[in-house]
């Protein structure tokens, strides 16, 4: 049986990535511009999938007018498009990697969404919902979606689908969580603020990991940047780390990992093999300036430089 999965970003971006040595605060920098790509970190994630040899569909919103470099992607790719089109432009993120490896995010508000808006886009996705298998929802809330209204539609997603993948932030990933999804992918840094407190170890970041379990989530996983990832569950808690890579760029590097779990699932893969999976491909997507492109020979080399061991949250 062949799972059918769908990535859901209600505010999606156009990424304009660009390289420099040093950014300097307050001065004209030159930036060697790497290309400008129709992105949002489901999209991201539906990218990968495709390139894995997965079939995909996106949904969320999708500014009207500039909406030419997204239908274009979509085209090329093959992506099954479900956008919701709404008046307005889609946002332009830009995101600079300096010599060091640190990624400079300036992202910007997005689309303003009216009540008629969400209305339209919520009982468009629940009508659908119920035909995949897997549904990832990624990404920051629009201005004008009222969080108990994202409580509200991701509860009814969850009652149209059992395996909703939740990758969010901040008060996005407060509301996110309290629909129970069956797995969250919060970073180090994602969790420290959920949890309040600075989480200096493995064994910090698994305790916090399992307060999220026993909430109802089945699955956390946690990106640990450059040291891999971690899997908590019910039944124990495993650690990847990938070997040391020559880094491009960072961006998409945790929506990469998050392709990698779907695609795990997909294949009907253990938790250690799919955790493996999945930190291999988001090891390979920080050598390269764009998102979605994991060359199968590369992932099995990679896979199997990945170190994953066993550990003891308590």
């Amino acid at each position: 049986m062949t799972l059918k999965v769908a990535t859901i970003t209600l505010n999606p971006a156009y990424d304009l990535i660009g390289y420099l040595p040093d950014l300097n605060k307050g001065e004209v920098n030159l930036v060697n511009t790497t290309g400008l790509y129709a992105a949002g970190k489901g999209i991201n994630v539906a990218k990968v999938l495709k390139n894995l040899g997965i079939s995909v569909t996106v949904g969320g919103f999708l500014g009207k007018d500039n909406q030419d470099g997204f239908q274009k992607m979509f085209s090329e790719t093959e992506i099954t498009n479900r956008l919701t089109v709404i008046e307005g432009c889609t946002r332009i993120n830009v995101k600079l990697t300096e010599k060091n490896s640190n990624v400079t995010d300036l992202n910007f508000s997005g689309l303003q969404i009216t009540q008629s808006d969400w209305k339209k886009f919520t009982s468009d996705s629940l009508s659908w919902a119920n035909k995949y298998d897997i549904i990832c929802i990624s990404g920051s809330i629009p201005s004008g979606v009222p969080l108990s209204e994202f409580t509200k539609w991701m509860i009814s997603l969850r009652n149209k689908c059992l395996y909703i993948i939740f990758d969010s932030s901040d008060e996005a990933f407060n509301a996110g969580i309290k629909a129970l999804p069956w797995l969250v992918k919060p970073n180090h840094r994602e969790l420290e603020i959920w949890s309040g407190k600075p989480l200096l170890t493995h064994k910090d970041i698994a305790k916090v990991a399992n307060q999220l379990c026993n909430k109802g989530i089945a699955h956390v996983v946690i990106s640990l940047g450059s040291e891999g990832a971690m899997w908590v569950n019910e039944s124990g808690c495993w650690f990847s780390q990938p070997p040391q890579c020559t880094v491009v760029s960072t961006v998409g590097s945790g929506d990469s990992m998050v392709a990698g779990l779907i695609y795990g699932c997909v294949m009907n893969q253990s938790t250690e093999k799919t955790l493996r999976l999945a930190t291999a491909v988001s090891a390979l997507s920080v050598s390269q300036p764009s998102v979605g492109m994991i060359n199968q020979a590369d992932l099995t080399l990679m896979m199997s430089r990945i170190n994953l061991k066993l550990c003891n949250p308590n």
